[in-house]
């Protein structure tokens, strides 16, 4: 099986942190696997049946478990569909995924099609954002409304900035496995310290085979051809996709754009308040669309 685990070792490190978040999370879920043409996807699936769908869909070196853990809440009004995303160190195919030829989007709806899912509601944080307008490029008929937190793939930000602040911090991190690289790095994304984020990803920066390869953007003409309603949370201080610049652009392709949010206090990665402030706007739309 194609894995993008350095080691078998290093694989059940990861996973090791994987699961004990999942336990932590002490919810009551079940786990569904899905076939598709990019491999094997993993789900964890919870909230009542009745509930209508919605698809979360975690960042880069991520996965299901964190996304869950962000928005505990909207299990309460909706069935969650947690996906771990192919090619991210989870329990999905370890398959590498093409960005510039939609993979992604080609990807999930599948999913979307193996699940049976209609009227379907799309949540997802940076990459996840990227997942999801690849998905409404490729099919957005079977989707409700789709709400894209801090997306990638709309802008990008001053690669200098983000050489300094993340890339060499992570570098000398995986270089030297010293805590101050590991706690520089997380810095210049999170707006608060994360313990979980920084235990998985201590394991995930040595362990795993990131994917350093460019993000596309969404093409104009593609944007305007998408008719479900999306939100847009942008963080001003995202050194990725800085929030002004993300929402300048989205209000001038997307045709569909219902609703955009700026984070003033936030950077790539938002506090624990801001989170439930993304999470109530969700569950606020939850009867309205």
């Amino acid at each position: 099986m194609e894995s993008l685990f350095k080691t078998e070792e290093g694989k059940k490190a990861v996973l090791a942190v994987y699961q004990q978040k999942l336990k932590d999370l002490a919810i009551s879920y079940e786990t569904q696997k899905v076939n598709t043409a990019f491999g094997e996807t993993n789900i964890i699936v919870t909230g009542n049946p009745t509930n209508p769908p919605l698809v979360l869909v975690h960042g880069a070196n991520g996965c299901a478990p964190v996304a869950l853990d962000v928005y505990p809440n909207l299990a309460k009004q909706y069935r969650v569909y947690a996906v771990d995303v192919v090619g991210e160190p989870n329990l999905s195919a370890g398959r590498r995924m093409n960005k510039k030829a939609n993979e992604y989007g080609k990807w999930l709806k599948e999913v979307l099609s193996k699940l049976d899912l209609e009227k379907v509601t799309l949540a997802g944080f940076s990459l996840g954002g990227l997942v999801i307008w690849q998905t409404l490029i490729e099919d957005d008929v079977r989707i409700k409304a789709a709400y894209m937190i801090v997306p990638a793939g709309i802008v990008n930000g001053n690669p200098l900035k983000g050489l300094f602040k993340i890339f060499i911090p992570m570098k000398r991190y995986m270089s030297t496995q010293k805590e101050k690289y590991l706690e520089r790095f997380l810095s210049g994304m999170f707006s608060e310290k994360d313990e979980f984020a920084q235990a998985f990803l201590s394991k995930v920066l040595l362990h795993f085979d990131m994917d350093f390869s460019p993000i596309p953007t969404i093409k104009d003409r593609d944007a305007k051809d998408i008719t479900t309603p999306i939100t847009i949370v942008a963080a001003k201080n995202d050194l990725f996709f800085p929030g002004e610049k993300l929402l300048k652009r989205a209000k001038k392709i997307f045709p569909s754009l219902k609703e955009s949010i700026l984070l003033e206090d936030s950077k790539h990665v938002q506090t624990r308040a801001n989170n439930k402030k993304v999470e109530q706007l969700i569950l606020n739309q939850s009867n309205k669309i």
